[in-house]
């Protein structure tokens, strides 16, 4: 038996509460079941019940044993001080407030159904993929589509607090918010780290400083990012690069010894971290002003456009510095424009109508729904239990799900434990 458990019983009434008695069989008559409490304190503040015809308004504290309360040292912490009933398990001691007054007690075992907490033991004892794995295909439609998209806003909000912290180190600047979040991911999930270490590595006063002149910003980026120090190569414009590098470096006064190193290995040449940055100084230097542009766009059709950015004129016939291949735009494709809407474009959105007191709107729905369902390992294993909708929200909620509560095993505050527990043979 596990406390979390108790408190579910008791939040969601899952026990007979007609005929409630105390250790001492004194009559219970529930009111109000009380606020669940996550911090320190009673496990639920304010309940409403009747001990004894006797009507008592107070906080309620849930145990396994009795004795927990002493092993807690309750008695001698005034936030227990209103305790109006104690809930446990296992009743094997009495306990008493710090003023020695007694606090009734409720034994919650014998009114529990058998089954609950059959279905509950085998759920959690699971050695699967995920507890539910067995029970997945079970689950109601619209009960998971419903749980996903709460999911889906789970991760919005859990992603809006990076952005906001992001917001404060840049004094509420949202074009350099932008500009680190972007950058971040173009980087994708191999070099992602060292391109957001990139970008806190540069004031983004320098990018707006230099965004009319590609050249510039491809020395900067490639300079801070250390790609500019091979001696070995002759060609004029890593020259240019290296020794415009050196002067940009010298007069804003650059550091990058915190910049992480760029990966190359088992990447594709259109992942090469030389082809994003040249694609990423590219957007910049023809557009100005992003942050404001994308706000205003609701339609994959509307990023694609705007998003539709090659790279400058060497690097169409290179991957790297030191070897020419076959000429290419290499222009974002659609697939990465895909991820740059899920991973930035959209929680910047969401942050941003969060920040002016607006909540999230249909056409945030309408458009992740437009993105094709990413393809990974947990999305696929799901997609392997049951059909479900194959749109990006479903896939950013069954990540949130495996990370944030499978993972975890917090079955009991996930709408499809909670209804594999509850549910009726």
């Amino acid at each position: 038996m596990q406390e979390d458990f108790l408190h579910y019983i008791w939040k969601h009434k899952a026990f007979d509460s007609l005929l409630l008695k105390t250790t001492k069989d004194e009559t219970i008559s529930i009111s109000n079941l009380g606020q669940h409490n996550h911090n320190a304190g009673p496990d639920f503040f304010n309940a409403q019940l009747s001990i004894a015809d006797q009507l008592w308004a107070g906080n309620v504290e849930i145990h396994i044993k009795s004795s927990d309360w002493y092993i807690h040292n309750h008695e001698i912490d005034k936030a227990y001080d209103n305790v109006i009933l104690h809930v446990v398990w296992e009743h094997d001691t009495e306990i008493f407030r710090k003023d020695n007054s007694e606090i009734p007690t409720l034994e919650l075992k014998h009114y529990v159904d058998k089954n609950l907490i059959y279905k509950y033991e085998k759920l959690m004892q699971s050695k699967s993929w995920i507890n539910c794995e067995s029970s997945f295909l079970e689950v109601d439609d619209f009960l998971l589509n419903n749980w996903l998209e709460r999911l889906y806003i789970e991760r919005l909000e859990r992603k809006s607090e990076t952005i906001e912290q992001l917001l404060q180190d840049s004094n509420s600047d949202w074009e350099a918010v932008l500009f680190k979040m972007l950058l971040k991911n173009f980087g994708l999930k191999v070099n992602g780290e060292s391109f957001f270490s990139l970008a806190n590595s540069i004031d983004f006063s320098i990018i707006r400083k230099l965004q009319n002149d590609v050249l510039d910003l491809e020395a900067l980026l490639f300079g801070q990012s250390g790609l500019l120090i091979d001696e070995n190569i002759e060609d004029r414009y890593f020259i240019y690069l290296k020794n415009r590098y050196g002067f940009l470096k010298q007069k804003f006064k650059l550091e990058n010894q915190g910049v992480l190193p760029l990966q190359f290995f088992r990447l594709r040449p259109p992942n090469f971290p030389t082809i994003r940055l040249s694609q990423f100084a590219n957007l910049y230097s023809l557009e100005q002003n992003l942050f404001s542009k994308v706000m205003q766009f609701n339609t994959r059709d509307e990023f694609y456009s705007f998003f539709n950015k090659g790279v400058t004129t060497f690097w169409t016939s290179h991957y790297t510095f030191a070897k020419t291949s076959k000429v290419f735009k290499k222009v974002l494709t659609k697939s990465f424009i895909d991820l740059l809407i899920i991973n930035t474009l959209i929680p910047l959105k969401f942050s941003y109508a969060k920040s002016q007191g607006k909540t999230i709107d249909d056409n945030v729905f309408k458009l992740i729904k437009e993105i094709k369902i990413e393809n990974n390992s947990i999305v696929s294993k799901f997609l392997d239990l049951k059909a479900i909708e194959k749109n990006a929200l479903s896939s950013q909620a069954l990540l949130q799900l495996k990370q944030d509560y499978c993972d975890k095993n917090k079955c009991l505050q996930c709408a499809i434990g909670n209804s594999l527990i509850v549910k009726k043979k």
